[in-house]
């Protein structure tokens, strides 16, 4: 059986930890920051995970990233 292609914008955009979970990088921090406050660009800084229901989903798209 053929290997399988891991999706590339997957491994692009998330990260699976070493305890399983799917760890990827908020969106709004790119610009117009002035107009943000301290605040919720804190929160932006964090990274976030996914629940399991999409976290089964990404594993799927990255075969090999177990």
């Amino acid at each position: 059986m053929p290997k399988l292609k891991t999706h590339s914008g997957a491994k692009k955009r998330f990260k699976i930890t070493a305890t399983g979970k799917v760890a990827y990088k908020k969106v709004g921090r790119g610009h117009l920051l002035r107009k943000k406050n301290q605040k919720r660009i804190r929160s932006l800084k964090q990274k976030g995970y996914l629940d399991d229901v999409f976290a089964k989903k990404i594993k799927q798209l990255m075969p090999y990233s177990d």
